[in-house]
């Protein structure tokens, strides 16, 4: 369930192109397309987890692996209307706000019995696979007859097929906590939380995007073509690497907890590099590489911080604590919107390098924060 709702989120990037293309939406309309995903998801993120500890965690998660497909069926059927459009990113979102946070708990839940970590790097894996495997939506777009409906088949199927297997998973929640839906869990307000925790959760999905949309944009401005296809490689090298650097983080996370998370961001930190020289070069295949150290980058801190965030949770606040990690980590796609009002100014290698200078300062607060909390 987890990936099918992964790959309904993931599969609008690769689409953004087609659209400007065959429609002719400007850059702006696509952008707020893109945007709106996040109105739908911060919601789902906040209200699902809690309510899922409440009345456990099918309930929540069932209807919304339902609601995903149809969301792709809109957006297949709507694109001659905006509004249209417009409704299924924010549908798109609350699937993916209610069903991440909840079944990241679940899995964890359903995991007990499994070596420690086994809960984090089994959910981070499915959710991996699903934005990695969606990448196969820009070769559909750009050289499969119906580009702007075809793309879109595999996630409908794959989501109808989710549907009736989660229907048979076993839940995991008997007499939940009735603490109110919006308060904000004790262990979310701890330094370790907010001191450790929080300042890397964001890295997750910013180096995705820096590696994903940013810096095929930079490179395109220099004058290298961009297509679906290219967009969709390269997210493709980016997620598949997370999804295989995730046991080596979990068996790290094992031994020392958050010294995958550390890890990761110096790994972010060479992607960064690579993506300045990329830049510089106007280069596509600098781009690919530095799409690999990006990646292992998500897979561990993501890994990570979602195991922390377990390590902390209470059983009765697992749901609510997990999905206000996750809505942390979502604030990375805010990136590639920062990093497009800093170009103007500072240049593209210029907006990297504010970039790179605001992971050195997060990854030293947060070892900073570990060794005092410690």
């Amino acid at each position: 369930m987890m990936l099918a709702v992964a790959w309904g989120a993931g599969q609008f990037a690769p689409m953004l192109q087609v659209y400007r293309g065959e429609l002719g939406f400007s850059a702006g309309r696509v952008d707020l397309l893109f945007g709106l995903y996040a109105f739908g998801l911060v919601p789902g993120l906040l209200v699902g987890g809690r309510l899922s500890d409440r009345v456990g965690r099918r309930p929540v998660v069932l209807p919304f692996v339902v609601l995903s497909p149809v969301t792709s069926v809109l957006l297949m059927t709507g694109h001659g209307s905006v509004a249209a459009m417009a409704v299924a990113r924010l549908l798109a979102g609350a699937c993916s706000g209610f069903v991440f946070g909840s079944a990241s708990a679940w899995v964890e839940e359903l995991s007990a019995d499994a070596p420690a970590g086994a809960g984090a790097r089994r959910a981070t894996v499915a959710m991996s696979s699903g934005f990695g495997l969606s990448a196969v939506v820009g070769p559909l777009a750009q050289w499969a007859p119906h580009p702007l409906w075809v793309p879109y088949l595999p996630q409908v199927l794959l989501g109808a097929s989710a549907a009736l297997l989660g229907m048979r998973a076993p839940e995991t929640v008997r007499g939940g906590a009735r603490t109110p839906l919006l308060r904000i869990p004790r262990e979310v307000r701890s330094a370790r939380f907010l001191l450790v925790v929080a300042p890397l959760a964001p890295w997750v999905f910013a180096v995705t995007t820096i590696a994903g949309i940013v810096l095929p944009q930079f490179v395109h401005r220099g004058g290298a073509l961009l297509g679906p296809a290219f967009v969709g490689l390269v997210n493709a090298v980016t997620l598949v690497t997370g999804v295989a650097v995730q046991p080596l983080a979990r068996r790290i996370e094992r031994r020392h907890a958050l010294r995958a998370g550390f890890a990761g961001m110096g790994l972010a930190a060479a992607g960064l590099a690579i993506g300045l020289l990329a830049v510089g070069a106007g280069s596509q295949v600098l781009v690919v590489a530095a799409a690999v150290p990006l990646g292992a980058a998500y897979g561990t801190i993501f890994v990570s911080v979602l195991r922390e965030t377990e390590r902390l949770a209470q059983p009765g606040e697992r749901g609510a604590t997990i999905a206000i990690c996750i809505a942390i980590t979502y604030l990375g796609f805010g990136v590639p919107y920062l990093l497009a009002a800093l170009e103007d100014p500072l240049g593209a290698s210029g907006a990297l390098w504010l970039m790179a200078a605001a992971l050195v300062a997060a990854l030293a607060l947060a070892l900073a924060a570990a060794r005092r909390i410690d």
